[in-house]
């Protein structure tokens, strides 16, 4: 890792955005806006949607918003997964991958005591002043260890309300937790120890999830197993500052995640929504130590489309802040995702193209601002 990704500081970072100087307060994130001039009143118009984009647009809209509508996502109790009704929790899994391509997992084994030392050492890095923040601040996608803000800050016309750090493969690559943030002083030990409860729990869950496709008797699994055990975790610890006018703005525009799943903690604010039956509804949290676990873009290409990716988008509020923690799981980066062969027949055909995570990076380098949808690229059918 160059030491010149680490040291960065913020001048450099804008200039390498590629954006004019009225724009270098947006590119220094939402919380440097917020905490510029103190409480904000209006929402800038850096921020602010077209209507039809809004949270709230008009039933017009193909995507309409149910506002008072809290969706409960199905539960997966992942001890009884180990357990004699493992059978018919499988069956759950498999329904709630197809139907929702989102679930809840509760009783996952993570303690408690890592979990909460992992929101802690989040919430505490957003506060932390801005001059700390910057030295991680980064546009380019292939540093490690990364703090940005909005989704795609090089090629978004309209910012999202997001600031976020994000670090790569930390389990694999421990030798670089030297290079993680030092503040606050309890950060890398938490961010280690989430990162390999994490690991461990994604591997066990794609273990059920092969069994529940009907493939962890075959030999092509067995190989796929092995990847998956090797394979990258992206953590992305977000903040949505609390915002003026909530009905403007998004939190993260709806997109869909690019690996195998990804495991979400939140804190107690809602906001996550996901796209179910033409409409957007908002995740109801089942316990502040469950993880909301949803099917990304290379399971469903691995399952051929029998489990899906789904569209999801996060809202903000004008009340409290609101952190969450998202742990992203594939195979690792040098690895091609192709439809299963055992999934694939004359009735069921082969939908996606093969890809790769480098695939995934060049695609959100390059895609215009309103195309998002990486699995959408990918699609042969």
């Amino acid at each position: 890792m160059s030491p010149a990704l680490i040291s960065m500081d913020s001048n450099s970072a804008i200039r390498n955005c590629g954006t004019t100087a009225k724009d270098d307060k947006y590119l220094k994130g939402v919380k440097y806006v917020c905490e510029e001039t103190g409480p904000l009143t209006r929402v800038p118009n850096k921020y602010v949607l077209p209507s039809s984009d809004r949270p709230n647009s008009s039933e017009r809209n193909p995507h309409v918003v149910i506002n008072k509508a809290n969706l409960d996502l199905p539960v997966i109790d992942f001890a009884e997964l180990r357990g004699p009704n493992r059978s018919n929790v499988l069956q759950s899994l498999s329904q709630a991958c197809k139907d929702y391509g989102f679930f809840q997992l509760i009783n996952h084994g993570i303690s408690e005591a890592i979990v909460r030392e992992m929101k802690e050492a989040t919430r505490r890095f957003f506060e932390l002043p801005y001059e700390e923040r910057a030295k991680y601040m980064s546009s380019d996608v292939y540093t490690p260890v990364r703090y940005g803000t909005s989704f795609n800050q090089s090629k978004d016309k309209v910012f999202s309300w997001r600031d976020f750090l994000k670090i790569t493969n930390p389990t694999s690559l421990p030798s670089t937790s030297s290079c993680w943030p030092s503040s606050p002083l309890d950060f890398r030990k938490a961010v280690l120890n989430y990162s390999n409860e994490t690991k461990l729990l994604y591997v066990m869950i794609m273990e059920a999830i092969l069994e529940s496709l009907g493939l962890l008797d075959s030999e092509i699994p067995k190989e796929v197993m092995k990847e998956i055990e090797e394979g990258s975790q992206v953590m992305i610890l977000n903040c949505y500052p609390t915002c003026p006018e909530p009905d403007l703005t998004l939190g993260m525009p709806p997109h869909s995640d690019y690996g195998m799943l990804t495991l979400l903690l939140q804190d107690e604010v809602k906001g996550l929504q996901i796209q179910h039956g033409g409409k957007w509804l908002t995740v109801e949290p089942s316990s502040p130590y469950s993880f909301v676990v949803n099917v990304g873009d290379h399971l469903e290409i691995f399952s051929n489309g029998k489990y899906k990716s789904v569209l999801h988008r996060v809202l903000v509020n004008s009340i409290s802040s609101r952190i969450s923690i998202a742990s992203l799981h594939s195979l690792p980066f040098h690895c091609t995702v192709r439809p299963s062969p055992e999934l694939v027949n004359e009735d069921n055909p082969k939908r996606y193209k093969d890809t790769s995570f480098a695939d995934f990076l060049h695609y959100i380098s390059s895609c215009e601002p309103k195309s998002k949808n990486f699995l959408e690229s990918r699609k042969l059918l």
